[in-house]
């Protein structure tokens, strides 16, 4: 018979139960060891003894002794089991630690206001494990969970798409940031109609800051026109800055850039303006130890 179809047939927790035999000297003795009954151990002795085609014990009243096959396999077995135990204890080390890299997406306001404090807190505190980040629109970032790209994504709360799981991250409501003697300025809030009718500098066209300032100007019958767009926040608040117009930005984006005395932060007086972060996951169980201390770590 060709090696390895004996291998395939040969059953470790049956070398186990032979090594257990040799050790003891007796079927009974090592039936009562293994909770086993005997008569169960002496079939998985025999199908063993069938599957390497040869006898490997001698049995009497006296008990068993071994053949020289028999003492060839309790050799191997020894060292079979010693493996096996050495493989169940490094399986339990790895499953135990946490490790391993997290494919982490975010949105721009979550990378700016939010997640650079909370990763750092992680990462002390879990060092072997690596967070490779990705900055992308919402949407983007929801795709690349639903499509496993992504371990974990951060991004505007959506309604969560079947498959995925959802957790609150953050409070990141929206603002109106103007120069600091702005005529705007003098006021405590303001409303996303008194900031229509001055010009804007828009950011990142066709995110979803971007269609969603869209959405809200259409449904006041009011045309969303920025003077100029730039493609970062930073950008957005130089523009400010600068007297070019004013902006509806996060208040994490405005505490970042717009935090001194030449800009004026005032709250959008809309209900839309209340906007909340929320973390993205694909449903899995278990999940990775990984992932999941991620995951519990920027839970806001």
């Amino acid at each position: 018979m060709q090696a390895h179809l004996v291998a395939r047939r040969v059953d470790p927790y049956s070398v186990r139960l032979f090594v257990s035999v040799a050790r003891a000297g007796s079927i009974v003795r090592a039936a009562g060891q293994e909770h086993i009954a005997p008569s169960a151990l002496s079939r998985r002795l025999a199908d063993l003894e069938h599957a390497f085609g040869t006898t490997l014990l001698i049995r009497s009243p006296r008990g068993i002794e071994l053949t020289d096959a028999g003492h060839v396999v309790l050799a191997g077995g020894e060292q079979i089991d010693a493996d096996l135990q050495a493989l169940v204890r490094k399986v339990q080390t790895v499953g135990d630690a946490v490790r391993g890299t997290v494919r982490l997406y975010a949105n721009m306001s979550a990378v700016i206001g939010f997640l650079p404090e909370r990763l750092q807190s992680f990462m002390t505190s879990f060092p072997q494990v690596e967070v490779s980040l990705q900055e992308l629109d919402t949407r983007d970032v929801v795709r690349a969970c639903l499509d496993d790209r992504a371990d974990v994504g951060v991004g505007v709360e959506v309604q969560v798409p079947a498959g995925l799981e959802s957790w609150r991250f953050a409070t990141d409501p929206l603002l109106v940031v103007l120069p600091a003697g702005h005529a705007l300025a003098k006021r405590k809030s303001l409303s996303f109609a008194q900031a229509l009718e001055h010009p804007l500098i828009g950011v990142h066209q066709g995110g979803a800051l971007d269609r969603s300032l869209h959405e809200r100007a259409a449904a006041l019958h009011h045309p969303f026109a920025p003077t100029v767009s730039v493609s970062s926040f930073d950008a957005v608040c130089r523009m400010v800055e600068a007297g070019l117009g004013i902006a509806v930005i996060p208040q994490s984006a405005a505490a970042a850039y717009a935090g001194n005395a030449r800009f004026a932060r005032r709250p959008l007086d809309e209900p839309w303006a209340a906007r909340d972060l929320h973390l993205y996951a694909l449903r899995k169980s278990p999940r990775r130890r990984a992932v999941a201390a991620l995951i519990e770590a920027l839970r806001g």
